[in-house]
């Protein structure tokens, strides 16, 4: 299954088939006001939010990681044959480090709200950064980057479509709305640079392996970190079962053609870990798979007009909003 490293997928095939269906990359500043988020933001539930918030723990040290595995190759990009790819490079890291300050921010909260945050924090460091990347090849490092990227960017796509970010908090359904838009957007430079540094298929597998052992790990760890802080296991069980007769509930109503007259929050019937590494390595073993071969506009310009919508009631209500043309 294996290529030579020079064995090239046909990228440059999925290159022109996705240069239609790419967004711009535009680099936002918008500002959040995190105070009175509760601890159950995310559908009053203490599992979507720890997963949520597991899943926060990781961006930013993740991302800067993501910024250095690309950079680390702007020498071997032709400036005048690649300056689009340069272009795009400059303005993923700084969409990659506003995410990372943004969600740094929001850490607050959850020590506010009196979870031990650190502990986790200084062990994913620790292991992921301080150990296994200093020992990894560089080219590796580019293409876990490159697969973590195409996995962010389903996970983004998800909290579009899947309605579950209806049920947010405010604040935070335009932290991830913000975030999510951005993922689409830059979901395919990393794997243009490493298709120019190195295009082995071969070398591209192993950042998949990488990336869904290392990303689905800690994600799950620190997850399980947060839910084990919230104490009372019996609820805990309760909130389970009442959550899988629902999407029982659901998945009968949806058989019967009745999905859409329910009063009630429509769970997706897989998890969003099933559904981000399920799809995600199905597409991305491929040999002409690449990022942007779907066209998500009209995703994105659906959840700016959100966006702007959340503003616009913010505004009215009072509450702490940032300009919508700062998303």
């Amino acid at each position: 299954m294996a290529a030579t490293s020079n064995e090239r997928p046909s990228a440059a095939t999925g290159n022109e088939r996705a240069s239609a269906a790419t967004n711009d990359i535009r680099v936002r500043s918008p500002k959040f006001d995190f105070t009175g988020v509760p601890r159950r933001w995310l559908l009053g539930s203490r599992i979507a939010s720890s997963v949520a918030n597991g899943a926060n723990l990781l961006f930013p040290a993740g991302e800067r990681f993501f910024v250095r595995s690309v950079r680390r190759y702007l020498d071997r990009l032709d400036p005048v044959a690649d300056a689009q790819l340069l272009s795009d490079v400059r303005a993923f890291s700084q969409q990659e480090g506003r995410h990372a300050a943004a969600h740094e921010r929001a850490f607050e909260v959850l020590r506010a709200q009196g979870y031990d945050i650190d502990t986790f924090l200084r062990a994913y460091e620790a292991v992921a950064f301080g150990a296994i990347e200093k020992v990894v090849p560089h080219k590796l490092s580019l293409a876990a980057t490159a697969a973590c990227e195409h996995f962010t960017a389903i996970l983004a796509e998800a909290g579009l479509t899947d309605g579950v970010m209806d049920h947010a908090h405010p604040v935070m359904r335009e932290l991830l709305l913000w975030h999510a838009v951005e993922e689409i957007e830059h979901r395919s430079v990393a794997f243009d640079v490493l298709a120019k540094v190195d295009p082995s298929y071969a070398l591209r597998i192993a950042g998949l392996a990488m990336a869904s052992s290392m990303l689905g790990s800690f994600w799950v760890m620190g997850a399980l970190y947060l839910l084990a802080q919230d104490g009372d296991p019996a609820g805990l069980l309760r909130e389970m079962r009442i959550g899988r007769e629902k999407k029982k509930r659901q998945a009968e109503a949806a058989r019967a053609g009745t999905l859409d007259a329910t009063k009630e929050a429509i769970l997706p019937q897989k998890s969003i870990m099933t559904r981000v590494f399920g799809r995600g390595i199905r597409d991305y073993v491929r040999r002409d798979f690449h990022p942007a071969e779907r066209d998500l506009r009209p995703v994105v310009e659906r959840a700016m007009r959100t966006v702007r919508a959340l503003d616009a009631a913010a505004h009215q209500s009072g509450r702490p909003s940032h300009p919508a043309n700062a998303i």
